[in-house]
């Protein structure tokens, strides 16, 4: 077992305005899935983009919008978002704070599966 918090965990640039901390994943131990915690900043969004994998979010804090092909829908704290595999999307930040959010995908080969590029 491994406790942490998360604010412990260095995070990483996912993109311009978005900070990723990997806190439970291979490193860790785990054998299946990867948890992650995206704090997104105000007008700053993940790349629009798909991937051979499913992952399901939950919402800590703040703002902001799922977006996929033809619509985007409100998130708020509380929420909770499964994305399929293969499927178009985005995460942006709406409000004037942080949009915090834990990311669970899973291990692809026993590994962290690498992003591909942006669409």
């Amino acid at each position: 077992m491994k406790v942490q918090n998360y604010r412990q965990v260095m995070g990483k640039e996912a993109a311009p305005g978005v900070t990723m901390r990997i806190v439970a994943g291979p490193d860790e131990g785990a054998p299946n899935f990867v948890m992650r915690v995206f704090e997104i900043q105000p007008q700053s969004s993940t790349p629009y983009h798909s991937h051979a994998w499913e992952h399901e979010v939950f919402v800590l804090f703040g703002s902001g919008v799922v977006r996929r092909a033809q619509a985007e829908t409100q998130l708020s704290e509380g929420d909770v978002v499964l994305v399929a595999p293969n499927e178009q999307h985005s995460f942006a930040n709406t409000g004037e704070g942080l949009f915090r959010f834990i990311c669970v995908i899973p291990l692809v080969d026993g590994k962290l599966p690498s992003m591909p590029p942006s669409e």
